[in-house]
C-alpha cells in the first residue's frame, strides 16, 4: 500500500523547511528512521528520518524548494503487514482502514513525540498569478491551434506555476510568461533550461544577445563569463530568519557600545604555555577561550549583562547560570549557537566545547536546540583582522563582546614604552537593564583578568 509521509513540526514552531538536498530517490528500498533529506529551516539543517520501511514512490518536492509544515514530502510503497504501516488514506484525506482501528506511526529519530491520528493541514494552494488568465487567453487567440498545448490544471485554476524565485526572475528579464512555459511543462517545477527552451522555440530574446558581456576578473572569483550582469539569492533559510531577528533586536532595545584596548601579552604567554603542556595537546586553547572563561567570571560580579527583558511580564529576568553563545559565520549565514552552563567549565572544557561547536556550525549540523536560549554572547571578528565593531545584541539578550585581533604594538608597560600584544573588546549592551557603569565595570573586569591571568583567582 502507499503510504504519504508528511512534513513534521521540527520544533520551535518553525512552518516550513527548504529541502537542501535528498539522500534518496524513487525506487530505493529505505528502512525505519533512515535519512531521507536534509532540510534547513529557519534556525538549522536538519536530517529526515524515514517514518516506514518500504519502497521510495514519490518525491513530492525538490531540492530548493519549501515545503510547509504539514504537507506532502513523500510516498512510500510498504507491505500492509509492516508494523510501521498507519491506515490507507480515503478520500478525506485521514488515515482510516473500514473495520479496523487507526495505527500511529512510530516515534522518529531526531525529533518530536509520535505524531497523532489526527488530519494533517493541507498542502497550501500556489497563489494566483494576477492577470494570468486573461493574458493566457490572449495569447493563444493569436497563435495557432497547434502551437501551444493545453495549459496544465494548476494553471488553469490560476494557480501560480511551479517554480523557483531566481527561475521567474530569469523569465521576467526575458520577457517571457511563465504561465505559457507551464503548459509546456505540465505540472512540475520550471527550470532555467525550460525557459530558454520556449525562448528558442518562439523566438524570444535571450539573454546573451540583450545584455553585454562581462569584463574578464580582476581578481578570482570578483567576476566570471556569464553574460547575467548580477545574481539574485533568495533570503531565506537561516539568512532571513538573522536578519528578522537582527532587526527587531535593533529597534527593539536601546544599544550602547563600549570599547576598551587592553595588553593580553600576559594571556598570550599563558596560552603558549598551555599549547606547550603534552597532557594539554588535545584541546585547542586560544585567545577566544581564554576570553570566554574571563566572561563567565565576570558575569559574577555584573549580573545585568547575563539578563533578559521581559516585556509582556513586566520583569527582568537573571539567571543562575550562563548559557555562551559563540557567533559562528557559515555558509548559510551567521548562527550563534550556545554552550550550556559555560560558568561551570574549566578552560580545556570550553576549549573542547568552542571547538565542537564551530565544528557543528560549519557543517551545517546545528540542532534548533542548540541555537534556542542564550544569556550571553561573544562574537570573534579579530579572525577577519577587525580591531573593533559595534555588534548587535541576539535577541533576547542583554550582552554581546565582540573580540578584537590581537596585535604588537608600542604600549606603556611599567613606565616605559614597550611592544606588547594588544586587543580590543567591544561590549554592547541593552541600557533598559544595564547602566554604563555597569557595562564599564564588566569590561575593566574582563579586562583585568586578560592582562593579569592571576587575577581571575581572586573574582568571584
Amino acid at each position: 500500500m502507499i503510504q504519504e509521509f508528511h512534513l513534521p513540526d521540527l520544533g520551535e514552531g518553525l512552518a516550513d523547511a527548504e529541502i537542501v538536498q535528498w539522500l534518496v530517490a524513487p525506487g530505493d528500498t529505505v528502512t525505519l528512521n533512515q535519512t531521507l533529506a536534509e532540510v534547513e529551516t529557519a534556525k538549522a539543517v536538519v536530517e529526515l528520518p524515514s517514518p516506514y520501511d518500504g519502497t521510495v514512490e514519490t518525491l513530492h518536492a525538490q531540492a530548493g524548494d519549501t515545503v510547509d509544515v504539514g504537507a506532502p514530502l513523500i510516498a512510500f510503497a510498504v507491505e500492509s503487514s509492516s508494523p510501521a504501516d498507519a491506515a490507507p488514506a480515503d478520500a478525506a484525506g485521514e488515515q482510516k482502514t473500514e473495520g479496523a482501528e487507526e495505527k500511529t506511526p512510530p516515534n522518529l529519530v531526531g525529533y518530536g513525540a509520535a505524531p497523532s491520528n489526527k488530519a494533517r493541514p493541507k498542502r497550501r494552494a500556489r497563489r494566483a498569478v494576477s492577470g494570468a488568465p486573461a493574458a493566457d487567453t490572449a495569447v493563444l487567440e493569436a497563435a495557432p491551434h497547434d502551437a501551444l498545448p493545453e495549459a496544465p490544471a494548476s494553471t488553469r485554476t490560476g494557480e501560480r506555476p511551479r517554480s523557483t524565485p531566481p527561475v521567474r526572475a530569469y523569465a521576467k528579464r526575458l520577457g517571457i510568461d511563465i504561465v505559457l512555459v507551464a503548459a509546456e511543462v505540465g505540472d512540475r517545477v520550471i527550470t532555467r533550461d525550460d525557459i530558454d527552451s520556449y525562448a528558442e522555440r518562439v523566438g524570444g530574446r535571450t539573454e546573451s544577445a540583450s545584455a553585454p558581456r562581462r569584463p574578464k576578473p580582476l581578481q578570482p572569483g570578483i567576476f566570471d563569463d556569464t553574460p547575467e550582469r548580477e545574481t539574485r539569492i533568495p533570503i531565506r533559510g537561516v539568512r532571513k530568519h538573522t536578519a528578522a531577528a537582527m532587526v527587531q533586536s535593533a529597534f527593539t532595545a536601546p544599544h550602547v557600545t563600549t570599547f576598551h584596548t587592553v595588553d593580553v601579552t600576559a594571556t598570550m604567554d599563558l596560552i603558549e604555555s598551555l599549547r606547550a603542556d603534552r597532557s594539554l595537546a588535545d584541546h585547542r586553547i586560544g585567545p577566544l577561550v581564554i576570553v570566554a572563561k574571563a566572561v563567565c567570571l565576570a558575569l559574577s560580579r555584573t549580573p545585568g549583562l547575563n539578563s533578559r527583558w521581559d516585556e509582556e511580564a513586566g520583569e527582568i529576568v537573571q539567571p543562575h547560570y550562563v548559557d555562551l553563545g559563540i557567533a559562528a559565520a557559515t555558509e548559510r549565514g551567521l548562527i550563534v549557537p550556545n554552550i550550556r552552563d559555560a560558568e561551570r567549565m574549566t578552560v580545556p572544557q570550553l576549549a573542547d566545547a568552542v571547538t565542537a561547536l564551530t565544528q557543528t556550525a560549519r557543517s551545517g549540523k546545528t540542532s534548533p536546540a542548540e541555537l534556542a536560549g542564550g544569556t550571553f554572547s561573544i562574537t570573534n571578528i579579530g579572525v577577519f583582522g577587525i580591531d573593533a565593531g559595534t555588534p548587535i545584541l541576539p535577541p533576547g539578550q542583554s550582552g554581546i563582546l565582540a573580540v578584537g585581533a590581537v596585535r604588537s604594538m608600542p604600549w606603556e608597560h611599567r613606565g616605559e614604552i614597550a611592544l606588547r600584544q594588544v586587543m580590543t573588546l567591544s561590549l554592547s549592551f541593552d541600557h533598559r537593564i544595564v547602566d554604563g557603569a555597569e557595562g564599564a565595570r564588566f569590561v575593566k573586569d574582563v579586562a583585568d583578568i586578560l592582562e593579569e591571568p592571576g587575577r581571575a583567582m581572586l573574582l568571584g
